[in-house]
């Protein structure tokens, strides 16, 4: 073991000159005092390794010492070894209480306190460097509590910019956009009333939904992602919520010659936001009437009395392919289209995005022989 700084304290000459010798053999740097304040004066000023302290000492006793010791932070750590002719239970008690590691009875043979003494040196050793690596850690995972800290407000920055960004997009897509789709409505009114008209009337109105809508979509998603905790949660009529859904999506179901089917009123109330559950529920409308074929209708059907409250939204028509349905509900992940009506656009994220800030959920199914079912599980708020 490296050389240790050792320090001892005992009255009697011939103990200190004895313990000096056999522990200055053994390769230790020692430093001997008669006295308890000449110690504590030296261990102040140059903190040694490990302390042998005698108990019987002229003007401050072994225990005031080792209670002074461990009262000072900077030397509290020092293992203390007592070293005395007290043998009574109560007086090792006693050293052990005021803060010593060990208690070795005189007369004592030196290869006891030398084994003692190199075993609480080592302990003590262990201790430093584990202590010394607890800091370092600290400062590790204080650096890192910072830089993570500073990478939060960076990308707080960097998503209120985006948010901003596509504000603004938006504002500046829809002024020259309105007055395209203004012009183009005006051309399409000034055509002769024939067949291609009719069907450039249609594609029209449906490129310029479709237009809008991704447009509100992106903001919304972009919202929810940077600001999603604004959007507060309350009892909703799921009736009300529903047949307003149903009433956005007539227009663009009719379009594709879909109907929608109304289920019975209810009185059940459902946590959310009813202008967002809205939305929800109409991109998931018009996503079910995406997949229906001419003539068929989406069916709808509701379990208001398990709980959580589940909405079935049923198709006739097509179906997903299985590497799709899995990602059916992420960003971008479906860019083919997938359905008779063409695209899927951003709705059933939207709708996803939607219902996962009030605790609710949706899934996707394949139905047997053709269709698609998607159910939609509701957090409960009570009855009105």
């Amino acid at each position: 073991m490296a050389q240790s700084d050792i320090m001892i304290v005992d009255d009697n000459p011939a103990n200190l000159k004895l313990l000096e010798d056999m522990l200055s053999q053994q390769g230790h740097e020692v430093r001997s005092f008669p006295l308890g304040r000449l110690a504590l004066a030296a261990a102040m000023n140059n903190p040694p390794d490990l302390i042998l302290l005698d108990i019987n000492m002229p003007e401050m006793d072994g225990y005031t010492v080792c209670q002074r010791l461990k009262s000072t932070e900077r030397l509290a750590d020092i293992p203390i070894v007592f070293l005395s002719a007290l043998n009574d239970t109560q007086d090792k008690v006693k050293a052990f209480r005021s803060g010593a590691v060990d208690y070795i009875s005189k007369p004592f043979q030196f290869e006891e306190v030398h084994a003692r003494v190199e075993t609480h040196l080592k302990l003590h050793d262990l201790q430093r460097t584990l202590k010394l690596q607890n800091e370092r850690l600290e400062a590790a995972v204080a650096a890192r509590t910072r830089e993570l800290a500073e990478a939060n407000q960076r990308l707080t920055i960097l998503d209120r910019s985006k948010n901003e960004f596509l504000n603004l997009i938006s504002h500046e897509f829809r002024t020259p956009l309105n007055g395209l789709l203004g012009v183009g409505e005006l051309i399409l009114d000034e055509m002769p009333a024939t067949e291609e008209s009719r069907e450039l009337q249609e594609m029209f109105q449906e490129s310029r939904r479709r237009i809008l809508s991704i447009l509100d979509d992106a903001l919304l998603l972009t919202e929810i992602d940077v600001n999603g905790e604004q959007f507060k949660a309350g009892p909703v009529s799921l009736h009300r919520a529903l047949s307003l859904a149903i009433g956005r999506a007539a227009e663009f179901a009719t379009l594709r010659r879909v109907t929608l089917t109304t289920p019975e009123p209810d009185n059940v109330l459902v946590l959310g936001n009813e202008e967002l559950l809205v939305r929800a529920l109409h991109a998931l409308l018009e996503t079910a009437v995406k997949f229906s074929e001419e003539g068929q209708a989406v069916r709808l059907s509701r379990d208001v009395v398990s709980d959580p409250p589940v909405l079935a939204i049923e198709t006739y028509g097509g179906t997903i392919p299985g590497p799709a349905l899995a990602k059916f509900f992420d960003l971008f992940s479906i860019g083919e289209a997938i359905t008779p009506g063409g695209d899927l656009g951003l709705s059933a994220p939207v709708a996803c995005r939607i219902l996962s800030l009030f605790g609710a959920s949706v899934s996707v199914a394949n139905l047997d022989p053709s269709g698609i079912r998607l159910t939609i599980s509701l957090k409960s708020a009570g009855t009105d």
